[in-house]
């Protein structure tokens, strides 16, 4: 571990290790998972930890536990697919085509209306995020975590301006999902299209107060990334 990174509390990194087993096929739906006292001995952790690790999978609607059945992994519907975590965790193998394909109608649905709504919304102080956030981006590039962090705060930054609550409380899936197919189009030896012209005119719009240029602008923005992402799950 680096100088300075903080270590990852032993409930976290069990529950991580475990969803990512059960998202891509090691533990498939209605199988049963490890038993505690396995987990704790595989572990050398307590048992309370490894409870609290089977609670967090729980929450995210992976798991249940039921007296004398164990933990059984539930069905695929009743997953939590919009977790930050869980969409983390689809990506850290191959996610299924499908998968990819539904994230992407989903920001398709969502992240347009949005930025038509925060180019009549938004205010001094959310343009001027979105602004230094594009800097970044265009500093780091969006194949490096620090790009890909300014990635998500511009693309948050744009939903919390649609001054919309229950929009704004999608930005945590939205933000993982932007992060997440452009970790995956970043896989492939061939390096996808700049997007960076696209993200400025998506600001450009917006700090314009332009709904319709801003609409467009994200459709784009959208497609483009598509493409990129479809050509890899081709390949």
């Amino acid at each position: 571990m680096a100088k300075g990174e903080r270590r990852e509390p032993a409930h976290t990194v069990i529950a991580r290790d475990l969803g990512i087993a059960i998202v891509t096929g090691q533990h498939p739906p209605g199988s049963v998972i490890p038993g505690e006292i396995d987990i704790a001995g595989q572990r050398g952790v307590s048992r309370s930890v490894v409870r609290e690790s089977l609670r967090m999978l729980s929450a995210k609607g992976l798991v249940e536990s039921r007296p004398k059945s164990g933990t059984r992994v539930r069905e695929r519907a009743l997953w939590n697919l919009l977790d930050p975590d869980v969409l983390a965790w689809m990506f850290e193998g191959e996610p299924p085509a499908t998968f990819v394909r539904s994230l992407f109608q989903l920001r398709m649905i969502v992240e347009p209306a949005a930025a038509e709504m925060a180019a009549t919304f938004r205010t001094a102080d959310q343009l001027a995020r979105m602004d230094a956030a594009l800097t970044r981006m265009a500093t780091h590039g969006l194949d490096t975590p620090e790009g890909q962090a300014a990635d998500q705060t511009f693309h948050n930054a744009i939903l919390e301006a649609t001054e919309n609550e229950l929009l704004v409380s999608l930005s945590g899936s939205i933000g993982s999902a932007v992060r997440w197919t452009t970790i995956f189009k970043f896989r492939d030896r061939r390096r996808p299209r700049d997007s960076m012209p696209q993200h400025r005119r998506l600001f450009d719009a917006i700090a314009a107060r332009d709904p319709a240029a801003a609409r467009d602008a994200t459709i784009v923005l959208l497609q483009q990334a598509h493409e990129d992402t479809e050509r890899l799950l081709r390949a």
